[in-house]
């Protein structure tokens, strides 16, 4: 118990303390070292959970380690543009969560939000008014990202540095929180008779299925 209450706490810290890190460091050219730090450290970690992942972990990790020598060399470059990396990561999740959701909506395809909600409430048959729904929603989050990565670029090439990052740092979680509740409650108000559910439900019924033989 103490070791996940903790492990809470952690995720927590992170989760808070990033954006204002990266928007702190925003605010200074005198701050380019840390910036181009706290820009790169998530690619790098990310990139080091994958390798050591990896059926190939010592080709990845020296992949890894060649890379982050590389980074060692252009070290003053990037500390000079450091901003760009913020930009790219954050207008890149933007775009790569609207293929992700956009892509299931192609016809033949099952939207993502019917996915989730066939997992949450499975075994239950989803109604015909619930799966066009959610089909809606799936549409809804895609129009979203495409507009918050439109938005984060526009804002990173036209306005002022400090005035994208609290875009991309602070008003981009709230929306995402805002478009949530929202969403949910419109849920209740178009379809009463639904069990009421949440994210989490739909993240370990979908975590469930995913890891399901079929």
């Amino acid at each position: 118990m103490a070791l996940r209450t903790a492990r809470w706490i952690g995720v927590a810290a992170l989760v808070v303390g990033y954006p204002v890190l990266a928007h702190f460091t925003n605010q200074s050219a005198s701050l380019r070292p840390l910036g181009a730090a706290v820009a790169v450290a998530p690619l790098v970690l990310i990139a080091l959970a994958l390798a050591w992942r990896s059926p190939r972990r010592g080709l990845m990790l020296g992949v890894l380690a060649l890379a982050c020598g590389a980074l060692w060399l252009a070290w003053p470059a990037l500390s000079q543009d450091f901003a760009v990396i913020y930009w790219l990561q954050h207008a890149g999740m933007q775009f790569a969560l609207l293929v992700v959701f956009g892509r299931t909506l192609i016809p033949g395809q099952l939207p993502l939000c019917t996915r989730f909600a066939r997992a949450v409430h499975a075994p239950m048959t989803l109604s015909p008014p619930h799966e066009r729904y959610t089909r809606q929603v799936t549409l809804v989050w895609t129009l979203f990202f495409a507009v918050m990565g439109v938005a984060s670029t526009a804002l990173f090439f036209l306005a002022p540095l400090p005035t994208w990052s609290v875009f991309a740092n602070f008003l981009t979680p709230l929306l995402v929180a805002l478009l949530f509740i929202v969403e949910y409650r419109m849920r209740h108000w178009l379809l009463p008779h639904i069990p009421p559910t949440h994210i989490l439900d739909a993240v370990r019924a979908f975590r469930r299925s995913a890891g399901s033989p079929h």
